[in-house]
């Protein structure tokens, strides 16, 4: 394609491509980084959105467990024996979320987890749409104002477990960067993490006016705290819980 050709020159495409030809970049280990301002997605809005559903080995246990109930309806009245981390027993309620440090010196945070929503059209620039607490198809999606681009010194991207069940490893998420112009970028968390409560997935630095946006699917125990000392932030946390949905 000339899009590939014009932007490494005399090189094969240096991305897996997933989908349809030039529609998505998908960022993997291999290739962990792809620039926006060299693919003319340096300014609009760029979305970016998380989404995420149950492992099909989940859903199999619920089928299973239905069909013990229709061939032994007495099984109905028995109280259920509840384990930790079995089968189709966790409801998990990921958020998304972006630390972010700007040119001034400013930091904070954006994410579900205190109200911190953030705003688009004035500092920090970057904006949470909302909180799916059920892994709805619409995900959840935080924009930021690439026009500001230049009041944007780095962000970082990150996904946690809200009611603190640790349940990585039952769940397929994905987080698809949706740029103002060029293909999709997409970032699979396929590495089985049964312990982790929180992922750092992406950053996005400005490195003289060049936004580069980097793989870093980096899983941790803890949760903001631990981002926070990895990638020195410097912020102070406290203890934060959300309103009964």
């Amino acid at each position: 394609m000339a899009f590939w050709d014009n932007l490494f020159p005399g090189r094969t495409a240096q991305f897996d491509m997933g989908g349809t030809a030039s529609s998505t970049i998908d960022l993997t280990k291999r290739r962990p980084s792809v620039s926006l301002t060299k693919q003319g997605a340096g300014t609009g809005n760029l979305r970016v959105n998380l989404s995420w559903r149950m492992r099909t080995s989940d859903l199999e246990g619920r089928s299973r467990q239905s069909g013990r109930l229709l061939r032994n309806p007495s099984q109905l009245f028995k109280p259920e024996v509840v384990q930790a981390h079995t089968q189709g027993m966790v409801n998990v309620d990921l958020d998304l979320g972006c630390l972010y440090e700007l040119n001034d010196g400013s930091k904070g945070v954006v994410q579900p987890l205190g109200g911190f929503f953030g705003d688009l059209n004035a500092a920090p620039y970057v904006k949470l749409s909302g909180d799916d607490r059920f892994g709805g198809s619409s995900g959840e999606t935080i924009f930021i104002n690439l026009d500001h681009k230049d009041e944007i010194k780095r962000l970082l991207f990150f996904v946690y477990i809200y009611d603190q069940t640790p349940a990585f490893d039952r769940t397929h998420a994905k987080i698809t960067l949706y740029p103002s112009n060029g293909p999709r970028i997409e970032i699979d968390l396929e590495e089985r993490a049964p312990q982790a409560r929180s992922c750092a997935v992406f950053s996005v630095d400005n490195t003289k006016g060049d936004l580069t946006v980097r793989r870093e699917v980096r899983f941790v125990y803890g949760f903001q705290a631990e981002l926070d000392r990895l990638y020195g932030w410097g912020l102070q946390w406290g203890r934060g819980y959300k309103t009964k949905a």
